[in-house]
């Protein structure tokens, strides 16, 4: 037996403003130094698809507007938030001093394997140079260090991989209260030229 199947194929249909009235989830993403571009894009992607809060780029980070965002983050730019401070520590401890709970993405002897931590919101999670990671000012401010197991020989995943796996595993843990109103729209409200 033949089934019907629907595939979304299509952005959100919701006017700006609307857009702009729905509830973030609050979650503030720090990029500490990264050093490509491209990386920064896809982040921006991720921040879009799970609604969080901002992202705060800091020191060489890339930043809006910049040719190399636009690519990769495939058109999420005007949907995300977005703050530029050149001082790292600042922006967290800023964050801090207003509420957040600071988790910072980094392999330490203290770090904890990110699927056994307790999250809390407001929160902001931290990732750090391609190369050099999160800085060690950064670190000794952080609540919580928080790794993904890695099982390979490699040390370490893509910084746009390994944050879209954290924001959806910090996501996971408040899916049944933290409200949905960021749902498009449920299957049988999509446009009838795209149902079987």
């Amino acid at each position: 037996m033949e089934k019907k199947l629907s595939v979304r194929s299509f952005d959100s249909h919701l006017t700006r403003d609307e857009w702009e009235q729905i509830k973030r989830f609050p979650l503030v993403a720090v990029l500490e130094n990264l050093r490509s571009a491209f990386n920064v894009g896809s982040i921006f992607r991720i921040a879009d698809s799970a609604l969080i809060e901002k992202v705060i780029c800091c020191g060489i980070t890339a930043h809006p507007p910049h040719k190399k965002l636009e690519k990769t983050s495939m058109g999420a730019l005007p949907y995300v938030p977005v703050e530029y401070n050149i001082n790292s520590v600042e922006a967290v401890q800023e964050l801090k001093n207003s509420g957040y709970k600071i988790y910072s993405m980094e392999t330490t002897n203290q770090s904890k394997v990110l699927w056994n931590v307790q999250f809390d919101t407001p929160c902001a999670l931290v990732m750090g140079n391609e190369a050099l990671g999160v800085s060690r000012e950064i670190l000794e401010i952080s609540d919580e260090i928080i790794e993904i197991p890695m099982l390979g020989y490699k040390n370490s995943l893509n910084v746009s991989v390994a944050f879209g796996i954290a924001v959806y595993e910090i996501r996971k843990a408040f899916w049944e209260t933290f409200p949905k109103e960021s749902w498009i729209k449920k299957i049988n409200d999509w446009p009838a030229y795209i149902q079987g």
